[in-house]
């Protein structure tokens, strides 16, 4: 096994039981200590209350983990931004050295895959970078979701992208991009943005057949299920817009690139909203641990399509 799975994680899925995968890059980098340890904590109990069994997936000591222990999630959320932050092309030097590696959605959705795990739930997923015209930053995020066989229920592209070019570049690269009970793309901390979803899609059993039917044909690659932040914790899109914007050109004007981006960018805007961005940040992913557990647990009471 490439994978170490924690007991509770591999007596899942020896039984064939219900597992959905979570990321460590959304606990170490993703918000503050303490916030950070119980959105961790929270996320893998709602995940458990809806009939399935969480896998938060990171590197520990070079070693590919699905499943970490208490302490184990404690000290991610402790070591915070030390961490090293782990997608595909950091997976073989990390492992290497020795060290431990927070997964982005990519990294994430290879081990996942490794474990055989289907069904993912993040916050938000990379995309296409606004300017990425002239700067090329597009995230490793989207070419991984057009190869490999996870599905990722997220609300959205986090707001701070290029949210067209993000949907251009996944049809391009055949992937899926479905509402759950709506027609429009989320934007992260708002239900909408002004782009539309390729299908709405009302239950987590239409995601399940939707799902095995795609594998069973033999289309390679993900599918990402958009699942707006709840109403009650939804921000005004034209503040949200504005305060983009705003944290853009600080970002820009101090040089901040690649890697560094996004952090720096759901940092500012946290400041600039006073944190209300990080409160509709945790219910959000929340509200994906739920849906992803929902789909989970469909995906086993669903029978292979016949053709």
């Amino acid at each position: 096994m490439k994978v170490r799975l924690s007991p509770e994680v591999a007596e899942a899925i020896s039984h064939n039981d219900p597992v959905v995968a979570l990321e460590s890059t959304i606990i170490s980098h993703g918000m503050p200590y303490p916030q950070n340890l119980t959105m961790a904590q929270e996320v893998e109990e709602q995940v458990r209350a809806h009939g399935a069994t969480p896998a938060t997936i990171a590197i520990i000591n070079g070693e590919l983990r699905a499943g970490l222990s208490k302490d184990e999630i404690h000290d991610f959320a402790k070591k915070g931004p030390s961490i090293v932050k782990v997608s595909r092309r950091d997976i073989p030097v990390v492992m290497a050295k020795k060290q431990d590696g927070a997964t982005t959605v990519a990294g994430t959705m290879i081990i996942a895959a490794l474990a055989g795990i289907r069904i993912f739930a993040t916050g938000g997923i990379g995309g296409v970078h606004r300017g990425a015209e002239t700067t090329m930053d597009i995230s490793a995020d989207l070419e991984e979701l057009a190869q490999t066989n996870v599905a990722v229920v997220c609300a959205g592209a986090k707001s701070i992208l290029d949210l067209g070019l993000t949907l251009e570049y996944l049809e391009t690269k055949g992937v899926p991009v479905l509402g759950y009970k709506t027609h429009e793309l989320p934007a992260f901390y708002t239900r909408e943005s002004g782009f539309k979803v390729d299908a709405r899609v009302d239950s987590a059993e239409e995601f399940a057949a939707i799902l095995k039917h795609k594998w069973h044909l033999g289309l390679q690659g993900g599918v990402v299920i958009a699942n707006p932040v709840p109403e009650a914790y939804s921000l005004d899109k034209k503040a949200m817009d504005d305060t983009i914007a705003k944290a853009l050109r600080e970002m820009e004007a101090l040089g901040i690139k690649g890697k560094d981006t996004t952090p720096f960018l759901l940092q500012k805007v946290k400041d600039l909203t006073a944190g209300k961005s990080l409160e509709t940040n945790i219910q959000l992913v929340l509200n994906n641990a739920r849906l992803a557990a929902q789909i989970a647990v469909a995906m086993n009471n669903t029978s292979q399509p016949v053709f």
